[in-house]
């Protein structure tokens, strides 16, 4: 199939798209953003290899500059593993993070342009730009690696699971710890598991939309 006939194709498949589903149910929302909470506390059910499959085949659909994907991931599941990742835990996270069933490292590859072919197959180049440009390919890397890390956030809740986000770590001893000799960075850990409410706090304020939006 040419790639013209791909678009066709494409094509006709959000128009049918569009036509079953207009907007998500409220239920739906509920569950990924409007009550759904960050988790401290876990329970001690575990969470499958095939179940961290499936969400990495949810969040890789979300959008990403030219398609440059950039995110990469590391799922800490053992004890021994977790314990590698200790001495860059700020106090108040260490806890947590060693009950939980997964700790999510949430990394970002400086290096994405060298896999133009295959993700920007229609004009490589635009990709390939950043070998030249190791501060642009940085900037996108981190910002595409950040959404893809919401859409891990986002496919998790929708399986069901709990996450529990957090910056409070050496990104420096992670990079040591699990990154060495490669062009991989970590952007920030998340906690994945099945959560208990104990450790649930109260809603935090956010803005309101006249307070940081504009239409002009």
């Amino acid at each position: 199939m040419t790639f013209d006939e791909q678009d066709l194709a494409a094509q006709t498949s959000l128009r049918q798209l569009k036509k079953d589903i207009q907007t998500a149910e409220p239920a739906t929302l509920r569950l990924l953003l409007t009550e759904a909470r960050t988790i401290n506390t876990w329970t001690n059910q575990e969470v499958s290899v095939e179940t961290l499959k499936e969400i990495y085949e949810i969040m890789k659909m979300g959008p990403t500059s030219a398609n440059n994907c950039p995110a990469r991931l590391i799922f800490l599941k053992s004890s021994d593993a977790k314990e590698r990742l200790r001495k860059a835990l700020k106090p108040n996270n260490i806890d947590k993070t060693m009950k939980a069933p997964i700790t999510a490292i949430i990394g970002y590859d400086i290096e994405f342009w060298k896999h133009a072919e295959k993700t920007f197959p229609q004009n490589p180049a635009t990709q390939q730009a950043f070998k030249d440009n190791p501060a642009g390919s940085q900037i996108a890397a981190f910002r595409n690696g950040s959404l893809q890390g919401a859409y891990f956030i986002i496919a998790s809740r929708a399986l069901g699971l709990d996450c529990g986000p957090m910056s409070g770590f050496d990104n420096t001893l992670v990079d040591e710890e699990f990154f060495a000799g490669t062009t991989f960075r970590s952007n920030f850990l998340c906690n994945l598991g099945y959560g208990g409410a104990s450790g649930t706090f109260k809603r935090l304020p956010r803005h309101e939309f006249d307070e940081v939006c504009k239409i002009f």
